[in-house]
């Protein structure tokens, strides 16, 4: 098990740090990593959907100049806009690599915001789907274009700060918050740019702590509204012997909201109700019962999340009670192999409304990278 672990610490780090562990040894390189999973959300009749394909690619010009490329088939097929599956261009871009303290990347990134948004590989996360805090109040995979600085400070410290284009706060929704309101570096307009960036310390042992950051004025599409976006996480991850725990924070402000929804509804007919604030957290607690190394790895979690895209309303607007969400999910993950994951987990949903109730789930997910 250890392997694994070693495995995936020495990629994750190489591909934050700009540094492709293929790009190292030769002038170019290919991985990748592939889901498929089994959704049986009750009533409903079972779905069998293969996620996710994706291929990562580097290449290394100079010991100095690299490339780190990642292109995305959602749902196996393309076909219309988004009725059948998403092709999507999530990472295509340079690093200059100066000192260890300093570089700078420029082209498509991931946004350094939260756990999952950078490492969302399946062998590296509990749960046959992403936690809900991290695709609902911290989108997922959130990538942009743009440009900035990244390097490794004294004893464990990381940093990542960029410059990246707006969300777009004309897609903002009730259910899903910003999610809707990328631009995903598709002649994105950047009247203003956004901030973002991450921090993380590694410095004692089996610990690692993180904190980050995205504030950006998101209304240029929409006239007479002056809506500013910060997002604000913070997250660690604690792993010794079998014992894995790990949580997260994150907290969303969207100011003149008011004027955002009476702005919408005017150009859509209704009120698409965005909160002021919107907030998630989540706690979880993974044990290795099986830890003798790959074929004999296997690991059960259990994981509380809350979410709630209607955390705060402006003045005169009412919160939907659905959307203030909680879930338990437990569940098992085996490795066969360290770059193999097989998954399964049950997933218990509520909300605050005393009419609409969520359903729970059962997920069955076959994972690996290579």
């Amino acid at each position: 098990m250890q392997k694994k672990w070693a495995i995936a610490g020495a990629l994750q780090g190489l591909l934050l740090l700009g540094m492709p562990a293929a790009g190292r040894a030769q002038g170019s390189g290919l991985s990748g990593y592939m889901e498929l999973h089994y959704n049986k959300v009750e009533p409903q009749d079972a779905i069998l959907d293969f996620h996710r394909f994706v291929l990562l690619m580097s290449h290394s010009f100079s010991p100095r100049i690299r490339f780190v490329g990642e292109l995305e088939v959602e749902h196996a097929i393309v076909e219309g806009l988004e009725d059948k599956g998403e092709l999507e261009l999530e990472q295509a871009y340079l690093d200059f690599l100066l000192t260890r303290s300093f570089n700078l990347r420029a082209g498509m990134m991931l946004v350094p915001v939260g756990i999952i948004n950078e490492r969302h590989e399946p062998p590296v996360f509990n749960g046959v789907e992403r936690p809900f805090v991290d695709t609902v109040i911290i989108p997922t995979t959130w990538f942009e274009a743009g440009v900035g600085a990244h390097g490794e400070i004294g004893n464990g410290l990381r940093y990542r700060i960029l410059a990246t284009a707006p969300l777009d706060a004309a897609e903002f929704n009730a259910a899903e918050g910003i999610r809707e309101g990328q631009q995903h570096g598709a002649e994105a307009n950047v009247r203003n740019f956004a901030a973002t960036g991450r921090v993380e310390y590694l410095g004692i042992a089996h610990l690692t702590m993180g904190a980050s950051f995205w504030a950006g004025d998101s209304s240029f599409s929409v006239r007479g509204v002056d809506s500013a976006v910060k997002v604000a996480e913070a997250d660690a991850r604690y792993h010794r012997g079998p014992l894995e725990l790990r949580g997260e924070f994150a907290h969303v402000s969207i100011s003149d909201a008011d004027r955002l929804n009476a702005a919408l509804q005017r150009q859509i007919g209704v009120s698409p109700n965005v909160a002021s604030a919107m907030r998630g957290f989540y706690g979880e607690a993974a044990y290795r019962i099986w830890n003798a190394g790959a074929p004999r790895d296997l690991v059960t979690f259990v994981r509380y999340e809350n979410f709630d895209t209607q955390y705060r309303m402006p003045e005169g607007f009412v919160p939907l009670k659905l959307y203030d969400r909680d879930a338990w999910i437990v569940g098992a993950t085996y490795f066969p192999e360290p770059d193999i994951a097989v998954k399964v987990d049950y997933v218990r949903l509520a909300n605050q409304s005393g009419i609409t109730k969520p359903s729970n789930g059962f997920n069955v997910g076959l994972g690996w990278w290579f």
